[in-house]
Parts: structure tokens; C-alpha cells; sequence
């Protein structure tokens, strides 16, 4: 016989429970749930893709289904392709540009975008890509340009290219006065270099869904005052210990400080990907199974599991400590 095809949990289980720690407080209380990084096209593209047909005809009733009653206030959507879906990301943005709007199409949710290419698509960044990005940069709801950057993992563009193209993509967004959304994998010498050469060290820089080394995380906090390091469900699997590392080395080195300055992340899903691993403990009636995509809902359990990490280096945090210093830092890195 053939191997059992694993199916996907009933679509009815993407919408959440209500995370066990804020069940008893009170929800004046609870921190905005902030997430600076999501595909948000991508997330609902591999719902249409797992559940045909799915509830859900458009992103707008996605949203408005995952999100409600979640406390969600604002996601910044990432537009990182070549060449640029330039029908897809302004008719997402048109439909957030006044409060009215908001009210309407997102439940009063705060949509934002930043647009750049990843370096997996450096080989197709050409002068008519440029542009399009350009012209993203001057709507009103675009907040920074990424995600850019270097990615040695994968290979998936020449190394000459990516670093060709993550200079140009920089000089760009700095003109501009463009926050960065920085994707670095397994490229910490070449990354280092050339931001420390191009960016001004007060400039605004997210690196998104960080996994490489504390050390190399610790230079770049020291260096860039205004550098924000991006956590994801990534920090719960057990094959990376690196991003937990990052967190201990805050803490513990930075006891003194004030607890936004001690701890400068943004939380992030980096949706559809990185569903939290704890969050199972919360589903029991899916037994086993995983869930096919990760949304805006889910960073409670990627918060809760960072105040463990937090206070396993002498800290005093929790789920909401963790929440309220992750959406203060959102607004000194994007301004939303």
C-alpha cells in the first residue's frame, strides 16, 4: 500500500482560539497584535490552493474571518516579486487609503506595504522592476522597501547579482528615506559590509525572520541604534536555536535598560510560512495533524514562547509584556 496522504485539518480550525493567557485579563489591556511582515496575497492563495472551495472568496473576507476579535491593528504586506504585481499590491492598497475604507474592506485593520525584490529574484531586477518599485514607494500606505538583501542558502541568483542588486536597492530606499526590510541568510560577512558601507547608522533596518548567529546580531544592534530583529514561529522549532540565542544575549546583556530598549524586536508571521510550533498545544482536536498556513492571529503563541525565552535569562516578561514592547517597536521602525 502507499503512503498515507496527511490531510489538512478542517478549515474551520484556521480561525483560532483565543490564546489561554488573554482569557482572564482584561481586553483593554492587551497589547495591539502588530505583524511587520506577511505575504498577505500568498497566505490567501495557499488557503484557495488547501480548501476548494473555501468560505472565503476574496483576501478582504479572509482577513476579516481570521482576524476578528483578535485585537489585530495593523500588518505590513510585503511585496518582494520580479517582475512587480503591480495590478494585485495597489488594489490592496487603494482599499485602505481612508478610514472609511478601512472600516469597510479591513474591519478597521491598518494595512500597510513595503515593496522591494528578494535576492532569490536578483537575476530579474531590471530598470522597468525599478520602476514599478518607485512608483510603489510614493503611495500613501507604503511604509519601506524590502524584503532585499542576500540569501548564500539558496543560490537562486548569481552572489555578484544579489549584492549588485542590494546596493542598488539600498541607495534607493536611503534617497527616499525608506525603511529596510532585510532578508540575510548565510551571508552575515557580505550583509555586514555592505550595509555598514551604505546605510546611515541611524536608519531604520528590520532584519526580517532572523535565524543566523547572536554574534552577528549583536554587531548589528551595537552598530545600527535603530535596528530591529524580526521574530517569527521560526523561534519555536527545535532544528533553530539561533533566534532564541538572540534573546537570551538581549536580555541578559541589557538588564538595565528599559524594556523596549533591551528588547528591539518586531514580531512577524512571514505568512503563509512559520506556523508556531506551541500553537498546537492550543488545538488539540486536530490530533497530530499541522495546520497548511500561517496568518496574523497566530503571534500570541510566537510572543508567549519569546517571554519564556526571556525569562530563562532573568527577565520578569509575559505574553502581553512581549505584545506591548513588539508594538511599540513596529512604530519607531515603521511609523504605524
Amino acid at each position: 500500500m502507499g503512503k498515507k496522504k496527511n490531510t489538512p485539518p478542517l478549515e474551520e480550525h484556521l480561525v483560532l482560539p483565543t490564546h489561554p493567557s488573554r482569557l482572564d485579563s482584561v481586553e483593554s489591556d492587551h497589547a495591539a497584535t502588530v505583524d511587520t511582515h506577511t505575504h498577505l496575497l500568498s497566505t490567501f492563495e495557499a488557503y484557495r490552493a488547501t480548501y476548494k472551495p473555501g468560505k472565503h472568496e476574496t483576501i478582504w473576507d479572509f482577513v476579516k474571518a481570521m482576524y476578528h476579535g483578535r485585537r489585530v491593528e495593523a500588518i505590513v504586506d510585503v511585496w518582494c516579486e520580479a517582475p512587480v504585481r503591480r495590478a494585485q499590491w495597489k488594489e490592496l492598497a487603494d482599499s485602505a487609503l481612508d478610514e472609511e475604507q478601512r472600516e469597510r474592506n479591513w474591519s478597521g485593520i491598518e494595512y500597510w506595504f513595503v515593496m522591494g525584490v528578494h535576492p532569490h529574484e536578483a537575476k530579474l531586477y531590471d530598470d522597468a522592476v525599478e520602476n514599478d518599485i518607485l512608483e510603489a514607494m510614493a503611495h500613501p500606505r507604503c511604509v519601506g522597501w524590502g524584503e532585499i538583501g542576500l540569501d548564500y542558502h539558496y543560490d537562486n541568483s548569481p552572489r555578484e547579482i544579489q549584492q549588485q542588486v542590494f546596493v542598488r536597492q539600498l541607495r534607493h530606499a536611503i534617497r527616499l528615506g525608506k525603511p529596510l526590510t532585510i532578508h540575510t541568510r548565510e551571508a552575515e560577512d557580505d550583509t555586514e559590509r555592505i550595509l555598514k558601507e551604505e546605510v546611515p547608522k541611524d536608519h531604520p533596518v528590520h532584519i526580517h525572520c532572523y535565524t543566523d548567529s547572536p554574534e552577528w546580531a549583536a554587531r548589528m544592534l551595537a552598530h545600527f541604534p535603530n535596528l530591529f530583529i524580526g521574530i517569527t514561529g521560526v523561534i519555536t522549532y527545535a532544528t533553530n536555536l539561533n533566534t532564541s540565542a538572540v534573546i537570551r544575549q538581549m536580555i541578559s546583556s541589557k538588564s538595565s535598560l528599559s524594556p523596549s530598549d533591551a528588547l528591539r524586536i518586531v514580531l512577524e508571521t512571514d505568512a503563509p510560512f512559520m506556523v508556531p510550533g506551541n500553537l498546537y498545544n492550543s488545538l488539540p482536536e486536530i490530533k497530530g495533524r499541522r495546520l497548511p498556513l500561517c496568518h496574523t492571529a497566530m503571534l500570541p503563541w510566537t510572543a508567549e514562547f519569546v517571554s519564556r525565552v526571556a525569562n530563562e535569562a532573568g527577565g520578569t516578561w509575559d505574553l502581553e509584556s512581549v505584545m506591548k514592547v513588539a508594538r511599540e517597536n513596529a512604530r519607531k521602525m515603521y511609523g504605524i
